[in-house]
């Protein structure tokens, strides 16, 4: 992704979140791999992936949990489809905004399968 520099120098803040806000010409799955990707050639060790998106209106939410010595980062990755790569935002957050933020992300995009029981699942999680 053109914008990888900036990820990466969010991804060593101190904060718990690093929430990023981008276009992406990719589907889904290759937008979160992609992610992967940076996340992983920045020395961060994937332990947590998953993805949301919608059908009706081209957006989605990525999320990676990783690790990095004794340190952790959660990367929430907001999604829209467009005709390339362009990075909207880049926002570090603490503890509790990123959990708000993640919460309404997850419940923008499910909020017609929330009686799904592996998403009610993973909102218990968090």
């Amino acid at each position: 992704m053109v914008f990888k520099a900036e990820v990466v120098r969010n991804l060593e803040s101190e904060e718990l979140w690093t929430v990023i806000t981008f276009k992406t010409p990719y589907g889904p799955a290759k937008t979160l791999e992609k992610l992967i990707e940076i996340v992983e050639e920045s020395g961060w060790r994937v332990t947590f992936k998953a993805n949301w998106w919608t059908a009706d209106i081209p957006y989605g939410l990525a999320r990676i949990d990783a690790r990095k010595g004794n340190r952790e980062k959660i990367v929430l990755g907001k999604w829209i489809l467009g005709s390339k790569c362009e990075l909207i935002g880049v926002e570090n957050m603490p503890l509790e905004k990123g959990k708000d933020e993640f919460f309404r992300m997850v419940d923008s995009i499910t909020s017609t399968l929330i009686y799904d029981p592996v998403i009610r699942t993973m909102r218990e999680q968090y």
